[in-house]
């Protein structure tokens, strides 16, 4: 397995893997893909990773900005998401410590998630690549009419913003 930058050719499989996401129920309030349009809008430009292994792609990851106030400019959301059939093979947790230095490389001081308690799998991915718990938001939002939790977890670097 390899990891390398995200490129707009890859958006065929990235949505087909976001779309596995979608239909577990427990990665994301979103309830359809957007198009790459909208997606390319909505996430920063730098940060964009593949997992691959020959010529398919296990799993993608990616940063979103969490406000576009000039002091949270290094602050930046985490969207992570393996295909079905690579789920167990450490696909994750190559592509969140990848995602961890290329973020570090455009100056982000610190990484952030929200995840549904329920995604047991996300979580553990997150503890076991230097995230920590900060809290809970209780009943942030509805999906599917069904109020949901929301478990934030942070990463600080160690070398960005320690001064």
């Amino acid at each position: 397995m390899k990891i390398r930058k995200m490129t707009p050719t890859d958006w065929e499989a990235v949505a087909t893997i976001y779309a596995e996401g979608i239909a577990t129920g427990f990665a994301t309030f979103e309830k359809d893909v957007p198009s790459y349009k909208d997606w390319d809008t909505a996430h920063m430009k730098t940060c964009r990773l593949v997992a691959i292994e020959g010529d398919q792609i296990l799993g993608w990851a990616a940063l979103s900005p969490v406000s576009s106030r000039c002091v949270y400019g290094g602050v930046g959301e985490v969207s992570v998401y393996i295909s079905t059939e690579s789920r167990g093979r450490g696909t994750g947790k190559a592509l969140l410590n990848a995602l961890i230095t290329e973020s570090e490389a455009a100056g982000l001081w610190t990484i952030q998630s929200g995840i549904f308690p329920e995604n047991k799998g996300s979580i553990k991915l997150h503890e076991n690549t230097g995230f920590r718990f900060i809290g809970k938001r209780e009943r942030v939002g509805k999906l599917d009419g069904i109020w949901k939790d929301n478990l934030l977890f942070e990463r600080r670097s160690q070398l960005i913003g320690v001064d």
